[in-house]
């Protein structure tokens, strides 16, 4: 938007706007509160310091459960309608269940590290680091630590809606 433009929406002199660009004013409330209109934000985030662009999450403040001795955490801070990220650790040995989803449920499961076995539907897969199974998630399946070091891989399950 050229200053034009934005002195225009503000209803005030394009000469007064560019002040308010260059930081040579010192603007009254009433031209605050014509800029902030005129930019569709309040006056505090007009003058106040810029937002962040980004958040920090440490991993300890992720969701995080055990089902027998493989720990799965959360990838996400908060939960998204119809998907679940999720990071599975699979001690040498390690095995577990999945739970079925609703019909028409995709997972896609991708190995990092190790070797993990993953069991759906009648088949079967072993992941190498890097390699990735797309599977309904709506069947029972399990997975297996494949591999004799520890393994780490990730979940993202993509929900179908519940059927009436």
């Amino acid at each position: 938007m050229t200053q034009a433009q934005a002195a225009h929406l503000a209803d005030m002199p394009r000469p007064t706007w560019a002040s308010l660009e260059s930081g040579s004013a010192n603007p009254t409330l009433d031209v605050l509160c014509k800029a902030a209109a005129a930019m569709q934000v309040s006056i505090e985030e007009l003058i106040g310091p810029p937002r962040s662009s980004g958040t920090h999450i440490p991993a300890h403040a992720l969701r995080s459960r055990r089902r027998g001795n493989v720990r799965i955490r959360s990838l996400l801070p908060e939960k998204l309608p119809g998907i679940e990220v999720e990071r599975l650790e699979l001690p040498t040995g390690a095995h577990m269940a999945g739970v079925p989803h609703t019909p028409g449920t995709r997972e896609y499961l991708t190995c990092e590290l190790g070797r993990v076995q993953l069991a759906a539907s009648g088949e079967s897969w072993v992941l190498d680091p890097g390699d990735v199974v797309v599977f309904r998630g709506d069947q029972r399946h399990s997975y297996r630590n494949a591999g004799r070091v520890a393994a780490v891989a990730y979940s993202v399950v993509m929900l179908a809606p519940p059927t009436a």
